[in-house]
């Protein structure tokens, strides 16, 4: 075959290959940073809100003095979540994208209806909608939540999402609590999902607990101008449908107890053994790896956890010099260690008297018991957990006792 033939059959290919055909500008796209979900106005309905980021602002290209806004919202109502894109593009010029999309908001009162599961599966069939969007739930209306919340020093929306619950995984604040997560865990029917919790809004009647960490989103008390919105504990949902909620300090121990969390900067507070006055900040750190026994092929199942932990004294307004008093230190590692012991068992209880199972992915391990699928599915995890005895105990290894050990002596000043 003639060679100049071949090439002349060749050009037609390569502009095939160019790729671009289905590009379309930035400026032609509305980008959706958050997508929130209420119950609509009549029965199977929703309320989808949309908050859509303008990429311009905050940029290089326009040299962060752009004078739109960074954001707009618009709710409308409908009864199917994949159409509502298409119909939101009657009042929105741009194509509306999920490009940027980083949260899926859902009221506390559509997450706690029968037929939420039906809705949010929507999401499953829509292929922009990436695997690591979070789904967090809001204590409010999502549209009113999105009204208030208003961040004073990040005004771009993406990063704000991106920042806060990064940060609140990190200190274990919030859970992770991506959307594929919460589709497996439904489907595999074996434990609860938890889910981000947040407000924009507090009330009188809730008021922050008696640690720095038992409380719930909208319970913290704030002044100064700064935004409202908290993220602070998490939903429990159980077979898709939300059941209750854990506070701050709950969702630590959970975190703590779970081997996939990512937590990795804990700074709480511990009552003062020797002055009631008082209370220790410590860091607490997860330095090796948890063991977990179990014996469930008995007539009376057992598991038996032990936490190891390395915890550090950041503060001690009593002065007790802990770097020279052995006794007092080796009581303190006791009191630690009894104290979290006794929190951890409470939620324990709670989880199997309340959420009737577990968070804590110990139904992993509960599958090496048997030796085939079939053992494990009649030993029925989900029914047996609530029956099973369970003990977890806290080995606490003190570290650094602050910057500064050790007190330094004010003669005429502590007596």
């Amino acid at each position: 075959m003639n060679p100049l033939f071949k090439l002349f059959l060749l050009v037609p290919i390569l502009f095939l290959l160019a790729g671009c055909w289905d590009h379309k500008e930035i400026e032609r796209k509305s980008y959706v940073i958050g997508i929130g979900l209420d119950k609509g106005k009549e029965q199977g309905t929703l309320e989808i809100t949309y908050l859509i980021g303008n990429p311009e602002v905050g940029s290089q290209q326009s040299g962060g003095s752009s004078m739109e806004e960074p954001s707009e919202l618009i709710t409308i109502n409908v009864t199917d979540y994949i159409s509502a894109r298409n119909i939101a593009n009657s009042v929105i010029a741009r194509e509306i994208s999920y490009d940027l999309l980083r949260v899926i908001l859902v009221s506390e009162e559509l997450a706690s209806d029968k037929d939420f599961l039906r809705f949010i599966y929507g999401t499953v069939k829509d292929r922009e909608i990436k695997r690591s969007t979070q789904l967090v739930v809001t204590k409010e209306k999502v549209g009113d939540y999105l009204k208030k919340n208003k961040p004073k020093m990040e005004t771009r929306p993406h990063k704000y999402y991106e920042y806060m619950i990064d940060r609140g995984i990190e200190t274990g604040m919030i859970p992770d609590s991506e959307l594929h997560i919460f589709f497996r865990v439904t489907e595999e029917d074996a434990k609860v999902f938890l889910s981000a919790y947040t407000s924009s809004e507090t009330t009188e009647e809730e008021k922050q607990g008696p640690t720095q960490d038992e409380f719930y989103a909208g319970q913290l008390e704030v002044k100064g101008e700064t935004n409202r919105t908290e993220f602070f504990g998490s939903a429990v949902f159980l077979e898709g449908r939300m059941i209750g909620k854990l506070n701050g300090e709950e969702n630590r121990l959970v975190m703590l107890l779970n081997e996939f969390s990512e937590i990795s900067d804990i700074i709480t507070t511990f009552q003062d053994p020797f002055h009631e006055q008082y209370q220790l900040s410590a860091r607490i750190i997860a330095h090796k790896e948890k063991t977990v026994k179990m014996e469930l092929n008995k007539k009376h199942p057992k598991i038996r956890v032990t936490l190891p932990l390395k915890v550090e004294i950041l503060s001690d307004p009593s002065m007790t010099n802990y770097v020279e008093k052995k006794k007092e230190t080796a009581q303190l590692e006791d009191y630690i260690e009894s104290s979290m012991e006794k929190k951890i068992a409470d939620l324990v209880e709670r989880t199997q008297k309340e959420f009737k199972a577990e968070p804590f992915g110990w139904s992993l391990y509960a599958r090496k018991e048997f030796k085939t699928l079939k053992e494990y599915m009649t030993f029925d995890w989900m029914k047996t957990y609530p029956e099973i005895d369970i003990g977890v105990k806290v080995d606490v290894e003190l570290g650094e006792f602050g910057r500064q050990p050790k007190i330094p002596g004010f003669k005429g000043v502590r007596d």
